[in-house]
This record gives C-alpha cells, sequence and structure tokens, in this order.
C-alpha cells in the first residue's frame, strides 16, 4: 500500500529555481522568483496547502476579486475561510512565473459525506496507513492526508468513528479512494454524498447500486447534473449521489459525474493538476518518448520537451504515484504535459526541530526544505505556519521527497504536523527517519545527510550484514531508524528496512 518511489537521488538539475528565494511558505506569501510573466490561463487543480489568499500547486491565487471570497460548492463550503489544507481544490485563472496566480473562480465538492462502517489500520503494523470504509467506499489514510476532528494516532487505534466524515480525495484505478483532506464532522443522514462505481441500473425501477448502497430516485425530481439524464444512467461506470441515507438505500436529491470533472477542460487551455496516476507510462513507439500515461479519462502525454522533476524517470509513472502536472489541452481528453512532478512522499523525519530560518528547519540533524505546496498543520487541529513552528519542545513530524542539491542531501516537505502536546525531557532526544542509506560501515550509517552511530545489536533481526550486501551490491536501501542525541552525537536505536513494512 505505501507507495515509496524506490529512487535515485540526483543534484538539482541546472535552471531550476533556487529554494532560498522563498519568503514564507505554506500559508504566507509567494516565491520571490524575478519573472512576473503570465505562464498559464485556465485550471488549477490540487489540495490546498495555505492561506493567505490560496495556494495550490504552488501558487498563491488572490481571491481579491471574488466577491466575499465565495466558493461554489453545495457541501456547506460557501467562502474561503471555510476551506482547509488538504482539500482538493479547482482554481479558474491564471498564474505567474513569479508563483502568484490570480484566482476567477473557486470550485470545491466532497468525494465522500457521511457514515464510517469500518476502521482498519495498516495489518503490517507499520502505521503507515489506515483503511476507512465509507458507505461501502474503501479510503486510504496515510501521513500525508490532513486529519481533522480526530487524530492519525486515534485512527490507527481502529476506534470506531460515530460521526460521519467529510472526505476529499482521489478515486484509484482500482476504485478505491486516497484522502487529501478527512474530517469528522455531525451525523446528518438527510446530508450524505456518495461517489462510486455504478451497477444494476434499472431506471425503470429509479434505482442503481453503488456498493453497498443501493440508490433510488425520481426522476421528476431529482437533480441530474453536468448534463446528465436518466437515460445515461445505464452507460455511466463512476457516479456522485448526494441524498438522504436510511441503512443502506439512499434517496438521491441529486445525482452528478463523478468529481473526475474537477480535472474538465474549461476556458483555457492550461491546466495544473495534482492527482494519482491510473494507468502508468508507456512509451508510444521505439523510443522512450513520446509516450502517455493516464489520470482519470484524461491522457497525459510526455514529449521530449516534458520536464521531470529532477527524481522522476519515465519508469517511475506508474499506477498509484501522486504526481504534479502542468500543460495544455490539445483536445477535452488529451493534455501536453510540460513538467511533472512528484508529489508522494519518500521519505520522513520525527522529532523536536532544532532550529528553523529561510524556509529551512532541522530535525534531528535532518535538513528540511519547505515550499509553497508544504501544508502546516497541527496534530487533529488547527492550522500552522513555518513562522510559528515550536523549537525545541514539541514533536514534529516531516513527510516528504528526499533531494540532494550538490553535497546536500534534505527532505522537501510535502507536509509538517505538530503534536498536540509539548513532548517530555526524554522524547526530545528521540527521533525517527525513514529514508535512502547512503553509506554503512561496521559501526555507522548515513541516511538522510546525518551520520548515526549503529551497533550490529541496532540492526533489526539481525539484519546487519543484509543491509551492508545489498548497499555494496548497488541496491537502493531504504531504511527506517529510531535513533537518540547525546549532544553532537546521534546513536541507533533501531534499524529496519523500510520494505519490511510494505503490504
Amino acid at each position: 500500500m505505501k507507495r515509496h518511489l524506490r529512487k535515485r537521488i540526483f543534484g538539482l538539475a541546472t535552471g531550476t529555481v533556487a529554494f532560498g528565494v522563498i519568503s514564507a511558505c505554506g500559508g504566507g506569501s509567494d516565491l520571490g522568483i524575478a519573472d512576473g510573466g503570465i505562464r498559464g490561463t485556465g485550471s488549477s487543480v490540487g489540495p490546498v496547502s495555505g492561506f493567505g489568499s490560496v495556494f495550490v500547486n504552488g501558487v498563491k491565487f488572490s481571491t481579491d476579486g471574488i466577491p466575499n471570497q465565495a466558493v461554489d460548492s453545495d457541501d456547506g463550503i460557501e467562502f474561503e475561510a471555510d476551506l482547509s489544507k488538504g482539500m482538493i481544490l479547482r482554481v479558474e485563472g491564471q498564474w505567474r512565473d513569479d508563483g502568484t496566480g490570480t484566482a476567477d473562480q473557486l470550485l470545491y465538492d466532497d468525494t465522500l459525506r457521511g457514515p464510517v462502517d469500518q476502521v482498519v489500520a495498516d495489518p503490517s503494523g507499520a502505521g503507515e496507513f489506515v483503511t476507512l470504509t465509507v458507505m461501502g467506499q474503501s479510503v486510504q489514510i496515510d501521513r500525508q492526508t490532513v486529519v481533522r476532528g480526530t487524530t492519525y494516532a486515534t485512527l490507527l487505534s481502529e476506534a470506531a468513528i460515530s460521526d460521519h466524515v467529510r472526505v476529499s480525495a482521489w478515486r484509484q484505478a482500482d476504485g478505491s479512494y486516497r484522502a487529501g483532506y478527512i474530517e469528522t464532522v455531525a451525523v446528518d443522514v438527510t446530508d450524505v454524498e456518495l461517489e462510486g462505481r455504478v451497477s444494476a441500473v434499472e431506471t425503470d425501477q429509479n434505482r442503481f447500486t453503488i456498493g453497498t448502497i443501493t440508490v433510488e430516485y425520481d426522476e421528476l425530481s431529482v437533480n441530474f447534473g453536468s448534463g446528465l439524464t436518466e437515460s445515461d444512467l445505464g452507460n455511466s461506470t463512476v457516479l456522485e449521489v448526494e441524498g438522504s441515507l436510511a441503512g443502506n438505500v439512499l434517496t438521491a436529491s441529486s445525482i452528478d459525474r463523478d468529481d473526475a470533472r474537477r480535472f474538465s477542460r474549461n476556458g483555457g487551455d492550461d491546466i495544473q493538476l495534482t492527482a494519482t496516476i491510473d494507468a502508468s507510462y508507456t512509451a508510444s513507439g521505439a523510443t522512450a518518448r513520446p509516450g502517455e500515461f493516464r489520470i482519470g479519462d484524461l491522457i497525459v502525454r510526455v514529449t521530449s520537451a516534458t520536464e521531470l522533476d529532477d527524481d522522476l524517470e519515465l519508469s517511475d509513472l506508474n499506477e498509484g504515484l501522486l504526481v504534479q502536472v502542468e500543460g495544455q489541452f490539445l483536445s477535452d481528453t488529451v493534455i501536453e504535459a510540460e513538467e511533472i512532478e512528484l508529489r508522494d512522499g519518500n521519505a520522513k523525519v520525527e522529532g523536536v526541530i532544532s532550529g528553523a530560518a529561510d524556509n529551512t528547519l532541522f530535525i534531528g540533524g535532518v535538513e528540511v526544505r519547505v515550499l509553497p505546496t508544504t501544508a502546516f498543520t497541527v496534530e487533529g487541529g488547527s492550522d500552522m505556519s513555518f513562522e510559528s513552528l515550536p523549537i525545541g519542545t514539541t514533536t514534529v513530524e516531516v513527510e516528504g521527497v528526499e533531494k540532494q542539491q550538490g553535497s546536500s542531501v534534505f527532505i522537501e516537505a510535502l507536509k509538517v504536523e505538530v503534536d498536540d502536546e509539548v513532548a517530555s525531557t526524554d522524547e526530545r532526544a528521540q527521533f525517527e527517519l525513514e529514508g535512502t542509506l547512503s553509506a554503512i560501515s561496521p559501526s555507522a550509517i548515513t541516511i538522510l545527510g546525518v551520520s548515526i552511530d549503529a551497533a550490529t545489536e541496532s540492526y533489526a533481526n539481525n539484519s546487519q550484514a543484509d543491509i551492508t550486501n545489498r548497499f555494496n551490491n548497488g541496491e537502493v536501501v531504504i531504511l527506517e531508524v529510531e535513533y537518540s542525541r547525546d549532544g553532537n552525537t546521534f546513536t541507533a536505536v533501531e534499524i529496519e528496512l523500510e520494505e519490511n513494512d510494505d503490504d
């Protein structure tokens, strides 16, 4: 279930934006790049990462031109202030080379809203994900998901959820969902939302099935959206339904196409989107490019001019990977990609922050750099900003992408979550990380740029020889390490191969 990119660490390509130019990310201001020319006009679709305007896909979109900063939604999200980090938002507008943009319209739609049938934690015991069943639909919550109203730790305990939940998610190729955002909300059986694969369509009986739920409707009063008619139901693969729930029967007040419509072509030809890949990259000829992969109903075409993020190769563009694509519509269903970036975490660090400045922070010796795409949150609670991060007192968990610039190895943060309680004195000297092994000796390892003393007994299952052999044979070795700090010395408590936790 984990989506770790078995990556190769490369230096940043010449001409990429230097990280030091960012003045305050994830909730404050914008990139300080010199050129302010228009880069795109159209739609930007992705999880919200900050406010003070709205940050989506690394662009700070000004919403001053939208009356009352209204959001086009029928899910109780009326204004910009009702949005939360992690919610997948569509912005109509334009964006510029300096990392700023102007929003003409904000559109939001829940993916699911209703009761939780079951909560099941990562069966490996590693705690990397939790699977919720919401009205029969499988929803994966991982450490990149923004959780509100409960905590990730509570979800891992598999405690039953008596409230309803609001879910903003990407539908995956197997029909399950990967959540960008989940929130517990008050129970309201008169206002639920269900999306999923359609079966057993009986228009003569005014009903069809989505998973475990029977949907019933009155063709004279139900609201069909996006140009749908009753005659289209039999040809629909996935639908979204809102209405009232009684047991396993949902009486529909509205029926619409699924959330893939958030990626549809509109007035402008340019698009930015963050989503999971539904069909892996395939070359269209004898050479590696051109080729294509699929996101929902969209074909993303990769050409010789497409810029891949520094840590991506064509072979990495596989089903389930979360990526950000920027490009142009060639038709209603084909996008030519100008740039593809990784938005799936493959590294993490947890512990108290020893220092933070200039959009860089340090945890357990690991350097963490933040960008406008970084979401800052407090566990189960309010938002956070870089400027208000606690130094030396509270545990902070970072999920991100491992990168290298020259000799510096660091994490480019996707999500920074602050614990809701102050750490004890002992906890302030304890750290955890996950990343690529870059050096190993009989007494030490180097990972994420940190040298850690590692005695034989610190390796789980007496795996020191195995890990050493794999590394010396050129294998990319991903390790999870628990370690402590005494002055300037880091010492491993437990070292484990990450693959032991894969499901």
